[in-house]
């Protein structure tokens, strides 16, 4: 499928998002039932969107919504079906050389399926059998570790906490997962910096703070509901600037779409005050040439009796490592600073000079930043910079890595880990009885060199399209049709689910905007955002005739005769779970460190 693009000379949002918007819904939703729930998004007894991961503000708009959240969700409550009719039409192999768009187009997985061999094609089952065959494969092998569970960020909470104590029960900590090759330098660079993988920021901060510099991302594509936080900073005289080696739209202007007077007068708001178009590569060249500047300038008012530039006391309170972080950067050469970052060293003291005279600075940045080599050090730089300034647990200012997915923030809180904590295991082993693995398990990578060297047999996909999500998707391919067992919990067609395994199955399930309506009534799930609030989300859509994820995690656990005499009964802990979440949730928070505890633990300049 080829489509295509015309150059767009607009503001970010304003009429082209709405145009846009309108044509996805009209080719997607019954607009007479489905288009009132896009009214529900992001409200508090409604659902959360799963377009990203930005917070929900206390006080919003009667449609707080973006185009990608609408998009999102007509694609997701389309009225189109992949079924038994479908796949008697369509073999595997034709599905192969549809287009990505194409095979997710095809519309909602309604019906268990599993892959036949002799005709090429994937056929109904019911959810029983499906369930009972696939705890026959996983009860096949001898070890456990030869299982992969690979979990995308749009699972919520409860079905990711079920999900990792199925697998720990069955005795892998093998827990691929989509943020390991988004994210991951976060998770690490912050903890080892200031004691907790996460943001520090939350959204009000967004209304205290002097400036915002974005750096490595792009709000107008990946977090759209960003630009309403951005433009209402710099009407209130807030700075923003951006860094970024392209020239997106989402960080120069933004006519905000729920804003009458700007869509009747087609008129919009700048943005950023400068921009900084940094080469590829080089983020860390540039933040320690703005640090050396900082350094240097403070040295020089010192000696001249003037205020610090830096937080002199937050630096000898707080933190440690400074004389090193210091030594490192006034000793980095400018012709390199500037070959590597590609600005001039007068462009850089723009940026050092406007970082200064803020009081209150909040750095975001995204996969621009982490999606690196030495993407850790990028965090770990940022970080730096703001230390530096005190700039980290005070209003107004912090550190604000920006989530894609809805809940990838949330599943990891909940356990979905390759190493977890010795105290979470032990938590986990004593409130569940049993004893969980210890022994670290694959990230993304290592499952997939698993997978390519035969060590792995089965994979399990609560969600994403791993095959594409790996970095090399050609040597993935072969690999993954070499597997004995692959299950995928999705809810449209994607290319993963063609690459089929010896026993392949698809396992169909509720979308965030569907009522998962059970004997007790309506249910929810919770999801995290960027900023760690945990909320709730309530479908308010008729679904498609699917399962909900938690129903799918322990059918696939609880079936009879999942016994073997190495590890026992699969399903002797599920009886636990309806009282168990919420006090499992306080138990994984209480293993990890925290931004309260971090405020009084020296944070470490790396």
């Amino acid at each position: 499928m080829k489509k295509k693009i015309e150059s767009y000379q607009g503001a970010a949002g304003g009429w082209g998002a709405v145009k846009s918007v309108a044509n996805a819904v009209r080719k997607q939703m019954d607009i007479r039932q489905d288009v009132i729930a896009m009214f529900d998004m992001n409200k508090p007894e409604g659902f959360d969107c799963p377009g990203c991961a930005w917070p929900d503000p206390k006080h919003s708009a009667s449609f707080d919504i973006c185009e990608n959240g609408a998009k999102a969700i007509a694609w997701e409550v389309t009225d189109k079906q992949v079924n038994a009719s479908f796949f008697a039409e369509n073999t595997v192999q034709s599905l192969l050389s549809w287009g990505d768009h194409e095979l997710e187009a095809a519309g909602r997985l309604t019906q268990p399926l599993k892959y036949d061999a002799v005709s090429d094609c994937y056929k109904p089952l019911s959810w029983q059998q499906a369930f009972d065959e696939i705890g026959a494969r996983l009860q096949s092998y001898s070890d456990p570790n030869q299982v992969e569970f690979y979990t995308s960020g749009r699972t919520s909470n409860e079905a990711a906490f079920l999900y990792q104590l199925f697998a720990r029960e069955y005795g892998s900590n093998n827990f691929p997962d989509c943020s390991n090759m988004c994210h991951e330098p976060t998770s690490v660079g912050l903890a080892a910096s200031i004691g907790v993988g996460k943001g520090t920021v939350l959204l009000e901060d967004f209304e205290k703070c002097d400036l915002v510099i974005c750096i490595g991302h792009n709000p107008g594509t990946n977090h759209p509901r960003m630009l309403t936080s951005l433009r209402a900073l710099v009407k209130r005289g807030a700075k923003m600037i951006a860094i970024n080696p392209l020239q997106e739209r989402g960080l120069e202007r933004f006519t905000a779409p729920q804003n009458p007077f700007e869509m009747l007068t087609n008129s919009e708001t700048q943005l950023a005050s400068a921009y900084y178009n940094v080469r590829i590569g080089g983020d860390m060249a540039l933040l320690k040439g703005m640090m050396r500047l900082l350094i240097e300038r403070d040295d020089a008012a010192s000696a001249a009796g003037r205020p610090s530039l830096l937080d002199d006391e937050f630096i000898q309170t707080h933190t440690v490592g400074f004389d090193e972080l210091r030594h490192d950067v006034l000793n980095s050469e400018w012709k390199d600073i500037e070959r590597i970052s590609g600005l001039s060293q007068t462009q850089i003291a723009e940026l050092a000079d406007a970082y200064a005279a803020a009081e209150r600075t909040i750095i975001c940045y995204g996969m621009g930043i982490t999606q690196h080599e030495h993407g850790t050090q990028n965090v770990q730089q940022l970080v730096n910079l703001l230390l530096m300034k005190g700039n980290i647990g005070k209003p107004g200012a912090g550190i604000c890595p920006l989530r894609g997915h809805s809940n990838v923030q949330g599943d990891r809180t909940v356990g979905i880990t390759e190493k977890p904590s010795a105290e979470f295991l032990a938590r986990l082993g004593e409130r569940y009885g049993f004893t969980p693995p210890h022994a670290p398990g694959h990230a993304a990578i290592a499952s997939m060199q698993a997978i390519c060297t035969g060590q792995a047999r089965a994979l399990i996909c609560m969600g994403g399209n791993f095959a594409l999500a790996m970095p090399d998707r050609e040597a993935s391919a072969v690999p993954l049709t070499q597997l004995d067992l692959a299950v995928h919990v999705a809810t449209k067609l994607n290319r993963s689910h063609l690459l089929t395994a010896r026993h392949s199955y698809i396992l169909p399930v509720l979308g965030r905007s569907e009522i998962d309506m059970q004997k007790s009534g309506a249910q929810a799930v919770t999801v995290e955002d960027s900023m760690s609030m945990i909320h709730a989300s309530r479908g308010v859509l008729k679904p498609a005739g699917c399962n909900a994820e938690i129903r799918v995690c322990c059918g696939r656990g609880n079936r009879p005769g999942n016994t073997t005499p190495e590890r026992g009964s699969l399903g002797v802990i599920w009886w636990k779970i309806m009282i168990a979440f919420a006090m499992t949730l306080k138990l994984c928070c209480q293993s990890s460190p925290t931004i309260t505890s971090a405020s009084v633990i020296p944070v470490v300049f790396t």
